[in-house]
């Protein structure tokens, strides 16, 4: 394990490069090696350092963020990038791409436009670097095999397959804006089981991405607004900031948003959506989902879906940016299968056709 990676910042901003360098280094205690402030700069540094991380700017003069990353694809030059992103239509989008290349991450940047203090975003910054640092470390679990779950009764999950699946719940963090595009492209248009998603963002992101799935999907994908009913074959991404629950009001499932207290430290968080699922569905009419992230939100709540009967599946560790929640849920004893990512859509369908949907 890299115990005291190698930091490089591309940014053209140099009281940007200034704020990052000094609260990574004097509150994270990480190693800032070099800054620059073009992509140009960034290609060389890459080359020359060999950098375990590069938090890099989107939006730069001479060579952007963007070209950047592709010419470090092109080189082969490992590392793991995190993006500066702005709280904008056009950066969100720049986000997505950047993600797309092969950005692990991303954070807001730093400015007078955003909520977020420069403190505030190098704690989030450092803590997406320690994440990714300890699910590299973590000890291989095997993969593509039911997990053994813990010693205590458990329903039968043969006598299960009469009850159908009415929902699909899922949750994802770090790695998760690229693992989500691939899974929404994969499903077909005559998916009818709702879909509601917690995806760690902040608030600002989750509209645009939501619009992004939408258009890589056969099925209508939208950010959850408050007071939506839940309608078959149509996906919900819960809005940044919000927690996301679904109630029952006059006979229908119904989305509801409300700022309240953060959960395993995110809002919104996996935890409450799947928890308000189970209530709301019973456990056992869930296919739940939990994926590439790093922490430990949602991994409770996927084993109680689990212990109810419910059907579960997590992201392997092979192609997870960070083996993280679905490492602590597959620990727990909650998962029934551990899928590559691109297995995840196929083993969907053929569980729902098993219990006759």
């Amino acid at each position: 394990m890299i115990t005291q990676p190698k930091i490089v910042i591309i940014d053209d901003s140099l009281l940007v490069r200034n704020i990052l360098s000094d609260v990574l280094e004097k509150k994270a205690g990480f190693q800032v090696i070099a800054t620059g402030k073009t992509g140009i700069d960034c290609i060389e540094l890459a080359e020359k350092l060999k950098p375990d991380f590069i938090i890099l700017d989107i939006e730069m003069p001479i060579m952007d963020g963007l070209t950047a990353l592709a010419e470090l694809k092109k080189k082969k030059l490992p590392s793991n990038i995190i993006m500066l992103s702005v709280l904008t239509q056009h950066g969100a989008d720049a986000t997505f791409k950047a993600l797309e290349l092969g950005a692990v991450d991303f954070v807001p940047k730093p400015s007078s436009g955003n909520q977020f203090s420069p403190d505030q975003i190098a704690d989030v910054l450092s803590q997406k670097i320690k994440g990714i640092l300890d699910s590299r470390a973590v000890t291989k679990l095997p993969e593509r095999t039911p997990i053994i779950p813990p010693k205590r009764e458990l329903p039968n999950k043969s006598f299960q397959k009469q009850v159908s699946i009415n929902a699909i719940a899922i949750g994802t963090s770090t790695g998760g804006p690229k693992a989500l595009q691939t899974v929404f492209a994969a499903l077909p248009a005559d998916f009818q089981k709702p879909i509601l998603v917690v995806q760690h963002m902040p608030a600002g992101f989750t509209k645009a991405f939501a619009d992004r799935l939408n258009s890589l999907s056969k099925i209508q994908v939208k950010e959850a607004e408050q007071g939506d009913v839940i309608e078959p074959g149509k996906a919900y991404i819960a809005p940044g900031d919000y927690q996301m629950r679904v109630v029952s009001r006059d006979g229908m499932k119904v989305i509801d948003l409300q700022q309240s207290t953060q959960v395993n430290g995110h809002r919104p968080s996996i935890e409450v959506l799947f928890e308000s699922m189970t209530e709301v569905y019973g456990g056992g009419h869930l296919l739940s989902v939990i994926m590439t992230g790093m922490g430990k939100d949602g991994a409770h709540a996927i084993t109680n879906i689990h212990a109810k009967g419910g059907i579960t599946l997590a992201q392997d560790e092979t192609t997870s940016v960070v083996y993280g929640m679905n490492r602590a849920a597959v620990e727990l004893g909650g998962i029934d299968f551990v899928l590559p990512l691109d297995d995840i859509v196929p083993k969907m369908i053929e569980l729902l056709r098993a219990r006759g949907n």
